[in-house]
């Protein structure tokens, strides 16, 4: 039996997957003079980023690290010397038990849910990146797992903590703009073509010694390694990633969810690329490399108890040429390349991505005191949650049903040109059994979700 294939079937295979807990274990209790012991599943890419802001929180320390690439374990754990290291999740959450108190999971999107779960279950304050999981399914199971765990999870919205996206959420619950009428979300970022067009049949090879094939397949079907997937472009099969809006959804959705209060659809439509849509190799693999989706949500106070849409735009399609007039308002040559816009009655309020909030026509509200928001740093925040500091805002129970959203939008793009009904309390789509079926999906044996 070849190495790496012994590493996924050992004594931390499957009996490591956990089957549920009737209650939520006792945790160590953190004194004020203690550290938190943290550890980091996912440490290359952006985990490393992740992990150098864990290493930064004075209060903490980053105890175990893992990663399925020994190669970015190994450089991660030069960062971090004392940490144990370890290859296989499963064996680190079994070994470190009492050891950690708090988890972070930065692996590609189909292990997202399965390695929470399995913390959560297991008593761990959780940190999980966007878009929190694969399936629609999982957002859900992940919220009430934290619910019933009664843990501080945190979702990746890095930038939720910034200034501008905190000022932003201050303008839409101050209800500056008049009533509330449609929003536009966008993400067209320049260099990112060729993720949006991936070949969907990237060839096959033998992986590399550093890399354990068999467990970054994980919850998927299995299929022949190729150089194609890891350990970037993972994000546009429809296996593994969750597509552009899956991606990078809850970064532009998260103010406005926040601002508005918002739970849930009631449908949501999506038109995607010709080009995509007309191929049936690509539309078996990958995701489309470009999408507009609308969600139609029900009244809210803020929108006169009327329903309102929210629009999102990504590769050959933009927000239209009202979008594009406030931002010229903005002194833009056009919308940005990502960012959210919110139309009022009374105006607009155009956020960005990673900037600050215009509202728009400047000159109607030069006069309006904007409070002063201090950034803050979105992992330590968590950290300060977990020891029972603060509150944070980014818990599963509010950005899960966002994340829910999100993940419908990359459900309507497979069901392409068909407004799908959404029924939350009965977790089904109830105009379409075919998109209904990709709300959750058939894990491989071995690698099954635990019970909630």
């Amino acid at each position: 039996m070849r190495r790496r294939t012994f590493l996924a079937t050992s004594a931390f295979g499957t009996a490591a997957v956990l089957t549920g807990y009737a209650q939520a274990p006792k945790r160590r209790t953190i004194g004020a003079n203690e550290k938190i012991n943290h550890a980091c599943i996912g440490v290359g890419g952006m985990g490393h980023h992740d992990l150098q802001n864990y290493k930064s929180y004075p209060k903490g320390e980053v105890v175990a690290i893992c990663d399925v690439d020994l190669n970015s374990l190994n450089n991660a754990a030069k960062d971090v010397p004392d940490a144990r290291r370890y290859q296989d999740w499963r064996e680190m959450l079994e070994k470190e038990g009492d050891r950690i108190d708090s988890v972070s999971v930065c692996v590609p999107d189909h292990m997202h849910a399965l390695i929470a779960l399995n913390a959560i279950q297991r008593g761990k304050h959780v940190y999980v990146q966007k878009p929190l999981a694969h399936d629609v399914a999982e957002c859900r199971a992940l919220s009430d797992a934290a619910r019933k765990m009664k843990v501080v999870t945190q979702l990746g919205t890095q930038h939720a903590s910034g200034a501008g996206d905190r000022l932003g959420v201050h303008f839409m619950k101050q209800n500056v703009i008049g009533t509330l009428q449609k929003m536009y979300l966008c993400s067209n970022r320049s260099g990112v073509a060729d993720l949006r067009r991936p070949n969907p049949n990237p060839g096959s090879g033998q992986p590399p010694e550093h890399l354990n094939w068999d467990m970054w397949v994980g919850t998927a079907p299995m299929r022949d390694y190729a150089g194609g997937y890891h350990p970037f472009s993972w994000r546009s099969w429809l296996d593994f990633g969750t597509g552009w809006s899956g991606d990078i959804g809850c970064h532009i959705f998260d103010a406005a969810w926040k601002g508005f209060n918002l739970i849930k659809p009631l449908s949501v439509k999506a038109k995607v690329s010709e080009e995509w849509k007309n191929s049936p190799e690509r539309r078996a693999q990958n995701w489309s490399n470009g999408n507009h989706i609308t969600w139609t949500f029900a009244g809210i106070p803020q929108s006169d108890n009327k329903p309102f849409t929210m629009e999102w735009f990504d590769g050959e399609f933009y927000p239209s040429e009202d979008a594009q007039e406030y931002a010229k308002m903005a002194g833009l040559e056009k919308f940005p390349e990502e960012g959210l816009i919110v139309f009022g009655t009374e105006g607009a309020i155009l956020l960005p991505h990673m900037s600050g909030a215009i509202l728009l026509p400047k000159n109607k509200f030069e006069s309006l005191e904007k409070p002063k928001m201090d950034g803050r740093n979105h992992y330590h925040h968590f950290l300060e949650a977990a020891r029972g500091e603060t509150k944070n805002e980014s818990f599963f129970e509010r950005t899960g049903p966002m994340a829910e959203t999100i993940l419908l939008g990359t459900v309507a793009t497979r069901v392409p040109d068909t407004e799908l009904k959404w029924d939350s309390e009965r977790m089904r789509i109830t105009n379409s059994p075919e998109a209904t079926k990709l709300l959750s999906r058939t894990y491989r044996k071995g690698w099954e979700m635990p019970k909630v």
